[in-house]
């Protein structure tokens, strides 16, 4: 009987969190602006194959094959607009996206990107060379309340597991050792990161600046707060050699 209650408790909840999805407007902005000066090669690294697919293509596929639907704006470097329309052509693939050029910084592709999202819907922004975000956490970050007006977003986040150090540095800057700190004092942040579009817009007005790490630091500044929630240990970002191939043993792990 208490098996039976608590399983009713959980598809109410499910349920309740399913409709807090439904009732929002959905959109994830992936950032694909950069060209990945640190994986070398003769392609940016978004449009590397991973298991005989672009990486990219991947990442935009966790947002289509979603139980529920979500609006698609995809960012790219400007000369490579015209490499995407082909490719899709070539490949067949007619979904639905708009496109958009990347700015200078991640900043401002962000915020060219947001000039197509309508205020007070929900919106998730996303780099374009993670795909291996679990459905179940796409799912619990879209079902978050962000009704709260001092809240703009939730992010996922993770503990880190390995020791830490902190950089010494001379008067010059140069490097001249490190000194231990306490992990449990820090987390690494990853996306997608989703937001109350209204403010999010309203937190991309500011000017730039070096110190928006991300979106979440960007409306930080502006004074709203940001709520966590479980990262993935699997969602990686593919940035090195290295990476990719971290990645190829994921994919054939299927999680």
């Amino acid at each position: 009987m208490l098996f039976l209650i608590k399983f009713i408790v959980l598809i109410c909840a499910r349920y309740k969190h399913n409709l807090n999805i439904m009732d929002k407007q959905l959109y994830v902005i992936i950032t694909a602006g950069g060209v990945g000066k640190r994986m070398g090669g003769n392609i940016a690294k978004q449009f590397m194959e991973l298991g005989g697919k672009p990486i990219l293509l991947r990442t935009i596929d966790m947002f289509r094959n979603l139980p529920f639907r979500t609006e698609i704006i995809l960012v790219l470097p400007g000369e490579y607009k015209e490499y995407w329309k082909s490719y899709c052509m070539e490949n067949n693939l007619w979904f639905k996206h708009t496109l958009v050029s990347g700015g200078i910084t991640r900043f401002h592709s962000v915020r060219n990107a947001l000039e197509f999202v309508p205020d007070g819907a929900l919106v998730a922004v996303h780099d374009g060379v993670r795909p291996f975000v679990p459905e179940k956490m796409l799912e619990e970050l879209f079902g978050y309340d962000l009704s709260g007006e001092d809240v703009a977003g939730v992010i996922p986040v993770m503990p880190s597991v390995e020791s830490m150090r902190k950089k010494i540095f001379d008067d010059e800057g140069h490097t001249v050792g490190a000194e231990p700190v306490d992990r449990d004092e820090y987390i690494f942040v990853q996306t997608p990161q989703v937001f109350d579009s209204t403010r999010l817009k309203e937190s991309y007005k500011q000017a730039y600046s070096p110190a928006f790490t991300d979106d979440a630091s960007v409306a930080e500044s502006k004074g709203y707060k940001i709520l966590f929630c479980n990262g993935s240990r699997f969602n990686i970002k593919i940035t090195t050699p290295e990476d990719l191939e971290m990645a190829e043993i994921i994919l054939k792990m299927n999680v």
